[in-house]
């Protein structure tokens, strides 16, 4: 399983409407792509315009394949894409240790 990190910054003042589109991206968008696991959206305490979007695939190229070369990319880009201040940064991550 690989763990996509995204680094999100959003135009300042526009968190909640922020908030419910990607919630809305991810539940009719994202969720439908091959290999998605989950999802998870944190918000910055002390940049509150800055997010950490997580979401866990089956392999590397159900996202960076599947997903950013499919259909459903430009779509969720046109739910999410409005908010962002700069282009996000995005990292893929192997589970290296884990302790429950």
């Amino acid at each position: 399983m690989i763990l996509e990190h995204a680094d999100i910054t959003i135009a300042p003042g526009r968190n909640a409407e922020f908030e419910e589109a990607i919630q809305r991206g991810i539940a009719t968008v994202i969720s439908q792509a091959k290999g998605f696991r989950d999802a998870k959206v944190h918000r910055g305490i002390e940049s509150t315009e800055r997010y950490l979007l997580t979401i866990h695939w089956d392999t590397l190229e159900n996202h960076t394949v599947d997903f950013r070369g499919g259909p459903l990319f430009p779509q969720w880009r046109a739910i999410v894409g409005p908010f962002f201040a700069k282009p996000p940064v995005v990292e893929h991550f192997d589970l290296a240790a884990e302790r429950g």
